[in-house]
């Protein structure tokens, strides 16, 4: 998984859409699986339209999480949001202007509204499992 910031700089270079959307399809088919035994409804993620799961863990108080799809470019998306959230306390977690760091890859704009929806909902359910840790703590 690449770091942040090194996605920015390598997407920096992409001049066009599809050499976006390639690097998205690169990065998903780099995304390891997820075991079938976690394809559970219990971690599917609800307002995407490909099938999509997202699978909490907590370690040293930090968020990191595992995720899968059956869509190849959502696997990308997935990657970039491991990049985003993945390593983060639940404070950082808070504060991150996901939709800020998708416009600054050139990303934001080009994604179809499904997908954009998907996105905000894989969002959305790490932000759950963030605040349901917190609240434990």
């Amino acid at each position: 998984m690449e770091s942040i910031e090194n996605l920015i700089e390598n997407f920096s270079f992409l001049e066009t859409l599809e050499d976006r959307y390639q690097y998205l399809v690169d990065l998903g088919e780099a995304l390891p699986p997820l075991p079938s035994d976690l394809k559970t409804d219990a971690f599917k993620v609800t307002g995407c339209q490909s099938q999509v799961w997202l699978v909490p863990t907590f370690k040293d108080g930090k968020f990191y999480f595992q995720a899968d799809s059956d869509a190849i470019i959502v696997k990308g998306i997935i990657s970039v949001l491991m990049s985003i959230y993945n390593a983060k306390d639940t404070s950082e977690i808070k504060n991150i202007e996901v939709e800020k760091i998708f416009a600054t890859l050139g990303l934001k704009e080009h994604l179809s509204p499904s997908r954009r929806n998907g996105m905000m909902s894989m969002v959305q359910k790490i932000l759950f499992y963030a605040g349901k840790e917190e609240k434990q703590d």
